[in-house]
């Protein structure tokens, strides 16, 4: 029986381009091998585990469910070893720390420059790496460590994940400065019934616009389009494109700009919480817990995010 893995590193990016590319040509143009040393690896991969990997059909691969597993972990490890090497370096330049940071939904970080400069001051040896990479699935890019803090919305607990409180924020609905609701302080039911109106989720979210103000007055906008980029919907509102509803701290810098006008949702307002996301081993000590904690202190002292 053998000591080590049976699998190295090159049959772990064998079977991650197999699984991008789907093809052994492309797979080993990829990889830059030829086609028959990607051939030569495949069976010497199958040889070591002793069992079947692809099977061919039509000049393609296709991967059992014991290579779909493989992929997995392969894009997993091999993400991690690459930024542990990008870590490493810049420790080397004097990080003692790399925490990497993302928000779910936007990609909105005219906070950030301020928080760094908190954290230089406050964290010396801790340097932030922000991620693009959490900002759809901030679970799962929690658990596979592609991502350490997340700030997130929302106050349900998450298996596995413990939330600092950030701050809370009031949802905004947004217009072309020229639209007809343009100047008004709050936006209700009756106001936005027949309006163009772009999301970013298909799925309405709990004590959100759907469920606190549509579905109660029973008037609804007219759903136009889907774009999963709030910074996108930004654009197309101020071209005239729709409204849409976001979170207010992500808009006030358009709106501040004049490129957007921007509302109460309800004569009441929408408050979301927002908080910072961590695994729960990470929440003890450690660098991770102290930048969600830095940053729950600056936020508070900046009133949120802007």
């Amino acid at each position: 029986m053998a000591d080590g893995p049976l699998l190295d590193l090159r049959h772990l990016k064998m079977i991650r381009a197999i699984a991008k590319h789907g093809r052994v040509t492309d797979a080993a143009e990829a990889l830059g091998v030829t086609s028959s040393a990607l051939s030569h690896r495949i069976r010497e991969a199958e040889r070591r585990l002793d069992l079947v990997l692809f099977t061919r059909t039509h000049k393609r691969l296709r991967m059992t469910p014991a290579a779909e597993y493989l992929a997995e972990t392969a894009e997993r490890l091999l993400a991690e070893m690459d930024r542990a090497e990008r870590d490493v370096k810049r420790m080397d330049r004097g990080a003692e720390h790399i925490v990497r940071i993302a928000i779910e939904a936007y990609s909105s970080y005219h906070w950030l420059p301020g928080f760094t400069e908190y954290l230089r001051d406050h964290l010396p040896g801790i340097e932030l790496q922000v991620m693009a990479s959490g900002t759809r699935e901030p679970v799962r890019a929690l658990t596979n460590r592609h991502v350490d803090l997340i700030v997130t919305s929302g106050d349900t607990p998450l298996i596995g994940t413990h939330q600092i409180p950030l701050f809370r924020d009031e949802l905004i609905f947004i217009f072309p400065p020229d639209h007809h609701l343009a100047g008004r302080d709050f936006v209700e039911g009756d106001d936005i019934e027949g309006e163009d109106f772009i999301t970013y989720a298909l799925t309405p979210e709990p004590d959100r616009e759907f469920a606190r103000l549509f579905r109660p007055s029973e008037r609804y906008p007219r759903w136009t389009t889907t774009v999963e980029l709030p910074e996108a919907i930004v654009e197309l509102v101020a071209a005239g494109q729709g409204s849409s509803v976001l979170a207010g701290w992500a808009v006030r810098p358009a709106i501040k700009a004049g490129r957007i006008f921007g509302a109460r949702v309800g004569k009441d307002g929408i408050e979301v919480p927002w908080q910072a996301l961590m695994r729960s081993e990470d929440s003890s000590s450690g660098p991770i817990l102290a930048v969600g904690q830095a940053l729950a202190k600056w936020a508070s002292r900046n009133g949120g995010f802007g």
